[in-house]
């Protein structure tokens, strides 16, 4: 395995220990696929980002699981951007465009309260109906049928990676979750290598809007993800196609994390 040098940033809080960890890979550009995979598996992070030169964009970014490589990260993207920005190697630029494997993407920098904080775009929203058996996935995460709110739509969403959302009537369901990664492709026959995403519409914080949980795929070798970026913003699109409908934008925070003392916010426009 190459021996290179990992930074671990925490995304999605600004109190150690916190939100999602994220393996950052600077100057990754003479790595290969199975270098980078080689490392993302010795980090064990859900995610680790190696940093990459670009031709079309400020920079490239690549994303791996100890598993396998995929198409975008949003809290390892947030990590990565803060590592440069807060190292100068951004040439104290507001705003830049990464090359991912979705397309190019912007994200921009702003500094409130001596905090820098940032906003990364991500993929045009889709979404595609899961047509499969709610007891089945109810078991596969450890609850019964009886916890899912069936009057909001069950459906994949991906704003550059895909999972499914579940929409869970309260709370107090989501302590008692024990995933059973194992059996997802199973139960996700429209899409079997898809993550699973719970969530409902209250949350323990008050400023939040919603609360959730994410469990891997288990392609990825991991269990759960702690504070989901890409879920959290395809629940933005989700929100407005599906809950909001007369809605032209919204802006919300979603939290997430605490069942596994990660504790992160997530704000979504």
């Amino acid at each position: 395995m190459p021996v290179r040098k990992v930074l671990h940033y925490d995304a999605f809080s600004s109190r150690v220990n916190m939100g999602n960890p994220a393996g950052i890979v600077l100057n990754a550009n003479d790595l290969d696929v199975h270098a980078m995979q080689s490392i993302a598996k010795s980090v064990g992070f859900n995610e680790t980002v190696f940093v990459m030169n670009s031709d079309n964009a400020d920079v490239r970014l690549r994303y791996f699981t100890p598993g396998h490589e995929i198409n975008l990260c949003g809290h390892a993207t947030v990590g990565s951007m803060y590592c440069l920005k807060s190292l100068g190697l951004l040439d104290n630029r507001d705003a830049i465009t990464i090359e991912t494997n979705v397309g190019i993407l912007p994200n921009s920098f702003e500094t409130i309260n001596n905090e820098l904080f940032v906003t990364m775009k991500q993929d045009h929203p889709r979404f595609l109906p899961f047509h499969g058996s709610i007891a089945n996935l109810a078991k596969c995460m450890g609850l019964s049928e009886e916890d899912i709110d069936e009057s909001k739509p069950i459906v994949y969403g991906s704003t550059g990676t895909w999972t499914l959302l579940v929409p869970i009537k309260g709370l107090y369901s989501f302590d008692k979750m024990i995933p059973n990664n194992q059996i997802f492709p199973d139960v996700l026959k429209e899409n079997p290598r898809a993550s699973v995403h719970p969530f409902c519409m209250e949350a323990l914080d008050k400023s939040a809007m919603m609360h959730a949980r994410h469990f891997s795929s288990p392609y990825s070798e991991t269990i759960e993800d702690a504070v989901t970026g890409t879920a959290s913003g395809v629940m933005g699109a989700y929100y407005l196609t599906f809950l909001n409908k007369d809605t032209a934008a919204a802006e919300f925070i979603v939290e997430q994390g605490q069942e596994i003392n990660r504790d992160g916010r997530v704000t979504v426009k």
